[in-house]
């Protein structure tokens, strides 16, 4: 319990220098913030008098500890403010967008965890050999190839050429596979490096000597022992990977329309949206370390020497 404690209290105090550090690169951004809402609410040449009114509803007047004080406050009680294009909360905004980042984060999942086991364990039987070299070769691929390239490849190839899907994605089923397969293959070359590294490491350790002089074949090996030994360290990058999915696939869901968190990021840097941003960032730091927290608490119990 006292080690719960205190992972619980360390994340709260990344969360809160998040916080302060999202909140302080707004203000430090160039421009007047209440001339820019009166833009956004399509007064092209405002004056002086609607600049002061919007000044004084946004309490842009108050010291900076007391803004940084009122705005932390209403982000603990849910409320982010409201953005400056739409007017609405930026709960909303998120809220509306969230499910379909969280349906394009879990089929990217499942699509990685059979290929990434597969890639693995190909080069952790064949080690020193060509199937080795041939599954990093596909590890390095997967990771160097940027996922824009990778995108705007399949709506080429197979929405253009073949036929099959959308240019513009919806954000239901049917438009998931696409934008889900170009997130996977990050995912799997992410993974299949690590499980790789844990297989090989364990294959060589006195353990596996054991098992091998009881007769065991290498793959009995990699399976038993390899395994839980790979365990702990696949646990925190699947943690961390999944937190920074929920965080928002900028980029790829630019490249396909996808109706998602990360989208909504984009478009709210361009029109120099602050509140959705500061909203959009926040809740990216609050997944990336349920993210981490969570694959700690089962790395722990997987693993009592931890």
């Amino acid at each position: 319990m006292r080690r719960l404690l205190r992972l619980l209290a360390s994340a709260a105090g990344t969360l809160l220098a998040a916080s302060l550090l999202v909140w302080g690169l707004a203000e430090l951004s160039p421009g007047d913030p209440a001339r820019q809402v009166l833009l956004s609410r399509g007064v092209a040449v405002p004056v002086e008098t609607q600049i002061e009114a919007v000044r004084a509803e946004l309490g842009l007047g108050d010291a900076a500890p007391v803004r940084y004080a009122r705005w932390l406050g209403g982000a603990l009680t849910g409320d982010l403010g409201s953005s400056w294009r739409t007017g609405r909360p930026v709960t909303a905004e998120l809220g509306e967008r969230l499910p379909a980042t969280l349906r394009l984060c879990l089929t990217a999942v499942a699509l990685a965890i059979l290929p990434a086991f597969a890639l693995a364990l190909a080069g952790a039987l064949g080690r020193h050999r060509w199937p080795d070299a041939l599954s990093r070769g596909v590890m390095f691929a997967g990771a160097a190839v940027p996922s824009f390239l990778l995108g705007v490849a399949l709506l080429e190839i197979v929405v253009v050429r073949w036929g099959v899907g959308r240019v513009v994605a919806e954000g239901g089923w049917a438009d998931t596979p696409l934008p889900a397969a170009t997130l996977a293959a990050g995912i799997v070359a992410q993974w299949a490096r690590v499980t790789r590294g844990a297989l090989i490491d364990a294959a060589s350790a006195p353990f596996a000597d054991v098992s091998r002089a009881r007769g065991s074949g290498e793959l009995r090996v990699l399976l038993v022992h390899g395994l839980p030994h790979a365990a702990p360290p696949l646990l925190a990058v699947v943690g961390m990977t999944v937190g920074g999915l929920l965080a928002g696939a900028a980029v790829v869901e630019s490249v396909f329309t996808w109706p998602g968190v990360g989208r909504l990021l984009v478009e709210a840097i361009t029109a120099r949206d602050l509140p959705v941003v500061q909203g959009c960032v926040l809740a990216g730091v609050l997944a990336f370390l349920a993210g981490a927290v969570a694959a700690d608490l089962a790395t722990r119990a997987g693993d009592p020497r931890l």
